[in-house]
């Protein structure tokens, strides 16, 4: 396996070494660190209107840098009838660009299409660091691509988890491979997806910085009054897909309904599984504890929540389950599988953790249900008041930060050194392909840059940021309402 180093790493001196002129060094660099202010692009085929963890992670961290001064924009494709350029809430600037959606939201790619338009963005906003997220997002692959033959730092934020195994997970390890072998700073959401990334990317550790998601607390509040304690509901909010393990919970509603007449599932959301729980509900006539509520929105989740007395997750592979904190928010008693970076998410006394299978499950829900009709559970409000603090999105950008401050120190690597790096880490035959299409695109550029050249396009004015001209922001980042 490949390392690529970023310099010498010293041990640092003792207090008693550091003269004056040392110290005073050090002082000025760390306030210069402090009030340094940032042009970050957030990239991905991922966001508003579509629904998720990677589009919720990327709205709120955007909203937590403007707080603290810095100017953001995100990129994205077109969804639907949304297109050009949207603000949300604190002058937050969406990108929406013309680029077509070949599978599950992500865009196709040639390595090309999208430099005119990038760079036209990249360009327009000033941007100093480009921050790309998701493996699964062409775009956001495409952004790296185009941002190291531009000049420009880049970051890459990875959420999921792969195996090694199997034709696609080959694929996709093989282009982030590409991807990342000359990306500045790598982050990931648990020390599993760490470990996870760094071998399948072949990366030196010492760039890949773990920094978990958070939820906002004040929009998963506990409400014992929307339950129907006649009964003991159990709720699930997911993508009804096969890595989710919907095939596990068609296996524990039957065999929980028959054990616990005053049982009940509550799920929350869409895929192509769905049809796997209306026959299962069909099957054991269950019509009238199983309720399947479809696609939600954001908005609504907490008030699913709210209803329910166990929250149950299924996943069969998770970076980090954003899901069950939000569960757990709400004064939930949590059941999950141990799978990925799960068992770093909550302390054991906050979730019960079982096996990917649907005995081991049972067995877990069966525990809880035991300690909940005794009256052996903590209250919801105490639950709360544990989860609040554990993960916060302040926190989170703060963290965020100091990667980027680390970022902007790092020289960008001249174009011949980068096709050393392509062709000495990515393999003869990757790396000759890939040096190649970042020859192109070094090319393709120039052409662009001749043809309508950076001092010809419009500036754009900051909306959020030092020089912001959107007013007064709020103080603290509220959910956005989208314009239709």
């Amino acid at each position: 396996m490949s390392h690529r180093k970023r310099g010498h790493t010293h041990a640092p001196k003792s207090p008693s070494s550091l003269d004056t002129h040392s110290f005073s060094s050090t002082l000025r660099h760390t306030e210069h660190e402090q009030g340094m202010k940032h042009r970050i692009c957030m990239v991905s085929d991922f966001f508003y209107p579509n629904m998720g963890g990677v589009e919720s992670h990327i709205y709120q961290l955007s909203q937590c840098l403007i707080e603290k001064g810095h100017k953001v924009v995100i990129a994205t494709h077109v969804y639907g009838d949304r297109r050009g350029i949207r603000y949300l809430t604190n002058g937050l600037k969406v990108y929406y660009l013309p680029l077509q959606v070949m599978y599950n939201q992500s865009t196709a790619t040639t390595c090309f299409h999208s430099l005119p338009l990038l760079r036209c963005v990249f360009v327009r906003e000033r941007i100093t660091i480009v921050h790309a997220h998701s493996s699964f997002s062409t775009m956001a692959h495409d952004a790296l691509f185009h941002a190291k033959t531009m000049g420009l730092n880049t970051v890459f934020t990875d959420h999921s988890l792969f195996g090694f195994a199997d034709l696609s997970s080959v694929l996709t390890n093989k282009l982030l491979t590409v991807s990342l072998c000359d990306t500045n700073h790598i982050v990931c959401v648990s020390y599993t997806s760490k470990e996870n990334t760094a071998l399948r990317a072949a990366l030196d550790p010492e760039i890949v910085s773990v920094i978990p998601n958070a939820v906002d607390p004040t929009d998963f509040t506990p409400d014992p009054c929307c339950r129907d304690n006649s009964k003991i509901t159990i709720v699930v909010i997911s993508r009804l897909v096969y890595r989710k393990g919907i095939d596990l919970l068609s296996g524990i509603i039957p065999e929980l309904c028959g054990k616990h007449p005053d049982l009940c599932f509550l799920i929350g959301g869409e895929g192509p599984k769905r049809i796997v729980l209306e026959e299962v509900r069909e099957k054991y006539q269950l019509h009238d504890r199983v309720r399947l509520l479809g696609a939600l929105d954001h908005k609504d989740v907490r008030d699913v929540l709210v209803q329910g007395h166990i929250f149950l997750n299924t996943s069969l592979t998770e970076a980090f389950c954003m899901a069950i904190v939000e569960g757990a928010s709400c004064g939930l008693q949590v059941v999950s599988t141990r799978v990925g970076g799960i068992p770093e998410v909550l302390p054991d006394e906050l979730v019960t953790l079982c096996e990917p299978s649907v005995r081991s499950l049972c067995d877990g829900l069966e525990t809880v249900i035991a300690r909940i009709r005794t009256g052996n559970v903590a209250s919801p409000a105490t639950i709360h008041q544990k989860v609040r603090t554990l993960y916060t999105w302040r926190n989170v950008a703060e963290r965020t930060e100091k990667v980027y401050n680390r970022v902007c120190r790092e020289p960008v690597l001249p174009f011949s050194e980068r096709l050393h790096r392509l062709h000495s880490h990515c393999g003869a035959v990757a790396g000759s392909i890939f040096s190649l299409f970042a020859v192109i695109s070094l090319l393709f550029l120039l052409l662009l840059q001749w043809l309508r050249p950076d001092h010809l396009i419009d500036v754009a004015i900051d909306s959020s940021g030092p020089h912001s001209r959107m007013g007064q922001k709020s103080k603290t980042p509220n959910p956005a309402v989208l314009p239709d």
